[in-house]
């Protein structure tokens, strides 16, 4: 495609809560479009070229229908150059929202998405995407946002029209819904266009629309129509309207579009619609008193909070503690890998107690390591003791809020049992909301946690507005209107209900509870709410009938399909896929089951379908299958956390291997991942520190990399003895190259010269036949000319642990580059083992069953567990399941391990 000139298309377009839009770029093939002031500067280097391409359209479309948006983005490009060009489109959208629909027109021809099970999708495609010609059309993009991205080669005259549309449930917080629009196109379209149509059967109580780009010029341009149920925003600026001056090519439109409203709240019951055989029930009452609330705050005061995280949450706390009511009682617990309170028991939120509290939080200090689980265990003990010691009324609130931003290191560090334990220290008496602070948190860990307990997980980013978040977090929790609320209907009329039991409804918020109907003509519907109140309980009741359509939405034109089902549906596989994280076993997997099937039927794009989209061929290409995933929030932080050094080369959705992954790492583990057959192989090697081992040997290629244990500081008081890699050794005797890695520094020699780099610098060493890169304490990729790339990484441990220290991980990059013959504990495995595992049965832990292996002409009994994989995630590593090898792999490597001790770190024998 030489000489073919890209053309990239770029306005994100999100409602609820951004939009942002892009810039319109022209380069060549080989240059790397820019997002910057560059790129605005290449429009104007190549003006006669812009011409050629005229982006004559882009329109967003949102529909809102009792709080459930419908959003079309629309956008046509005509190519009027005698040559063909690619076309990229993208959008940001709302990471709670799901897509629906994506197609492309183009040349009369129209190429539609299809949305399949995410694993047989993935199955489907695993042979394009292995020899990378498909392409990931989804990737976080910010806070709050995931990018859609699409790119397609169209012909010389012929034009594209792109259409994109996505569904969500607007959620209410703080009084209000929210739809915010980033507009920064950095060009001038013919034809711009922002409509929004709300059409809200309670009334609109208020509603605001704004720009921050706004000027006075402007303002004109923001037309909003209000009536009683109904509103009309829309922004259309000419392209003169749009220049920054007159004949100039810059724009004015360079900021955020919000539209902010809510709906009348006069009936206690709230408001429920039943439509098409589906209700819906909206329940935030108005005027309710507030409920005293009984919190405790869990600080972490780890290392790792050192700096501007621990100024930030100091900050934070003293806004908050001036928030609390005097009728709250609260408490203060802060932890390291020891645990401090600020008092034994909850306290009264007089002046004085909170003036106290104060200076106690003014002086907490950074130290050591992260016990959550001992930290949680005191708070509950504090709340459960004031509990029974009858310190609170009988109607308040409890609550505990964590803060933190690692990992578990210090006391009980499984994950699962510390959920165990809180689940089970809580029993159901209080709330828990969590607060992870930076992307190194296990914020899915945190998440399902939050949601085990009645509550729900929040993460802070890293910036100069942290202490803001925080703020705005304990605003929405801390007024309780209602606890225990319960939402009753016929259960001869309803089935597949949402939700219909909250621990709580906090002070402008909003439940919202869904259903199917067994009799679409029912005249009277009884609906009941019971929950406890400020100083009583509260019990209402009340009708609803089944209405028309065309009574209840008289103006058509608002209106998108059959929008209460898909209000439900929508709802319903929400709620699933929470339970699927924080059910039983079984109930994981019925609500797995259920939200695949729901997500096929609606046609949603969830973490368990894909869509997938064929391009059109070209002289050049063959279709090429593309695929759009619904990303996880740990995809999304995995995509935002600096220290990754695994080639994206095929999505940044899904984790998916072009090629298999070989590594070693922790104690020591040794992981063989086989995407073709989709599962992975792992064994530990057990021997005394000091031992040096085999791990690559390839004679042919001249390559050698051997590497030697080392054991923790001192013997554990359980008596276990730990070994890590802590020195490795490599050579390329064909480039004369040798490395010795260790946890201090890089030893590079080479033809009889010697240089150093160190891992508390960012460096690289560029030579002719090796490249080497360091990221600061996190990792090292060797690259040797016209062979493979191995990277090390660097676990950093706390300098005053007791027991451990520093220690490394060895991983294996373009492995195929070695030659069939190439062996040692890691690269036998290079070119694939041939395994077979049946008769699964239970094994001595209840998740990891037991199972035979057929490999290498042997039986061998295997467990199902798993390793961490920190290719990722250098921080906390990813957790792949694996079949996990016995007796130090025997049975699987060849011969025994003690085969693999060599005698020094460059040795072969």
């Amino acid at each position: 495609m030489s000489g073919v000139w890209t053309v990239l298309l770029l306005w994100g377009v999100v409602f609820v809560p951004a939009l942002s839009h892009g810039a319109l770029v022209i380069s060549r093939e080989d240059s790397t479009p820019q997002r910057s002031d560059g790129a605005t500067r290449l429009l104007k280097k190549r003006s006669t070229d812009n011409m050629e391409v005229e982006v004559y359209s882009v329109k967003v479309a949102c529909k809102v229908a009792s709080r459930f948006a419908h959003t079309v983005i629309t956008s046509s490009a005509l190519n009027k150059a005698n040559s063909s060009q690619e076309v990229f489109f993208e959008v940001d959208l709302p990471k709670t929202a799901f897509i629906t629909n994506f197609s492309m027109e183009i040349e009369g021809q129209t190429y539609t998405g299809e949305v399949k099970e995410k694993e047989k999708a993935k199955k489907q495609y695993q042979k394009a995407v292995s020899t990378g010609q498909t392409a990931g059309l989804v990737k976080a993009s910010g806070r709050k946002m995931e990018k859609f991205s699409v790119s397609v080669n169209i012909a010389a005259n012929s034009n594209v029209t792109f259409i994109l549309t996505y569904e969500e449930l607007l959620q209410r917080k703080l009084g209000q819904y929210e739809i915010m629009t980033q507009v920064k196109p950095k060009q001038l379209v013919q034809h711009f266009e922002i409509v929004a149509d709300i059409y809200e059967p309670q009334g609109i109580a208020f509603l605001d629309a704004y720009g921050t780009f706004i000027s006075n010029e402007l303002l004109p341009l923001v037309e909003k129509t209000v009536t009683d149920k109904k509103a009309h925003i829309s922004f259309c600026p000419t392209m003169d309207q749009q220049r920054k001056c007159p004949g100039c090519d810059g724009t004015l439109i360079d900021g955020d579009f919000v539209i902010k409203y809510d709906v009348n709240r006069a009936e206690t019951l709230g408001d429920i619609q039943i439509v098409n055989g589906y209700f819906v029930h909206f329940f935030a009452p108005p005027d309710l008193p507030r409920v005293p609330k009984n919190v405790v705050f869990v600080i972490d005061r780890s290392g790792s909070m050192s700096g501007n995280k621990m100024h930030q949450t100091r900050e934070a706390m003293l806004t908050i503690l001036n928030d609390l009511h005097e009728d709250d009682y609260f408490g203060i617990v802060t932890f390291d890998h020891h645990i401090s309170t600020w008092k034994g028991s909850l306290t009264k939120a007089t002046t004085g107690n909170v003036s106290e509290a104060k200076g106690f939080v003014k002086g907490i200090q950074h130290s050591g390591y992260t016990d959550i689980n001992g930290a949680l265990m005191k708070a509950v003990d504090i709340m459960m003791k004031d509990k029974q010691a009858n310190k609170f009324t009988e109607r308040s609130v409890s609550m505990i809020i964590l803060l933190t931003d690692g990992m578990p290191n210090s006391g009980v560090s499984s994950t699962p049992q510390i959920q165990e334990n809180v689940r089970d220290a809580m029993g159901g008496n209080m709330s828990l909301f969590c607060l992870g602070f930076g992307n190194d948190v296990d914020y899915s860990f945190l998440d399902v946690m939050s949601r085990q307990n009645q509550g729900l997980a929040r993460r802070i980013y890293e910036g100069s507005d942290a202490t803001v978040q925080l703020q705005g977090f304990y605003e929405e929790v801390a007024s309780p209107l209602l606890s225990e609320v319960d939402l009753h209907y016929p259960d001869n009329l309803v089935n597949s209900l949402t939700t219909s039991h909250y621990k709580q409804l906090f002070n402008g918020s909003e439940i919202v509870v869904a259903g199917r109907l067994t009799d679409n003509s029912l005249d009277n519907f009884l609906v009941e709410v019971f929950a406890k109140g400020f100083e009583e309980d509260f019990i209402v009741k009340g009708q609803a009938s089944a209405q028309e359509w065309d009574i209840l939405y008289p103006e058509q034109e608002y209106i998108f399909g059959d929008f209460t089902e898909r209000l439900w549906a929508y709802l319903t596989i929400q709620q699933l896929l929470s339970k699927k994280e924080t059910g039983t076993a079984e109930e994981k997997g019925n609500a797995t089951a259920q939200a695949l099937e729901m997500s096929l039927q609606y046609s949603f794009v969830t973490p368990l379908t894909s869509m997938v989209v064929t391009k059109p061929k070209t002289e050049e290409e063959q279709e090429e299958p593309l695929i759009a995933d619904k990303l996880t929030e740990d995809e999304r932080q995995k995509a935002q956390r600096l220290g990754h050094f695994v080639p994206q080369t095929v999505s940044n959705t899904y984790r998916v291997q072009s090629r298999p992954t070989y590594f070693v790492d922790g104690d020591p583990h040794f992981m063989i991942e086989l995407p073709e057959q989709e599962d992975a192989l792992c064994f530990n090697i057990d021997d005394r520190p000091g031992t040096i081992f085999n791990l690559v040997r390839d004679q042919l290629a001249g390559v050698l990399v051997n590497g030697q244990t080392i054991g923790d500081k001192k013997v554990a008081p359980d008596g276990k003895v730990n070994t890590y890699f802590g020195r490795f050794g490599i050579v390329h005797q064909g480039l004369g190259v040798r490395l010795e890695v260790t946890t201090h520094d890089i030893t590079v020699s080479q033809n009889g010269k010697q240089a150093k780099l160190f891992w508390s610098d960012t460096a690289s060493l560029k030579g002719a036949n090796l490249d080497l890169q360091v990221t600061k304490d996190r990792s090292l990729t060797v690259t040797l000319r016209d062979s493979v790339r191995f990277v090390v990484i660097l676990h950093k441990v706390w300098k005053q642990h007791p027991y451990h220290q520093d220690y490394l991980g060895f991983y294996t990059l373009d492995s195929h580059l070695l030659s069939p013959s190439v062996h040692g504990l890691l690269g036998q495995f290079y070119h694939g083992v041939q395994f077979e595992v049946r008769d699964m049965r239970p094994g001595e832990e209840p998740e990891k069953p037991d199972a035979t292996m057929l490999v290498k002409g042997q039986e061998l009994t295997v467990t199902r567990g798993w390793q961490r994989d920190f290719s990722w995630d250098v921080k906390n590593g990813e957790n792949v399941p694996c079949w996990f090898i016995h007796s130090n792999g025997n049975g699987l490597i060849d011969g025994n391990h003690t085969d693999y001790i060599m005698s020094g770190l460059f040795k072969t024998v």
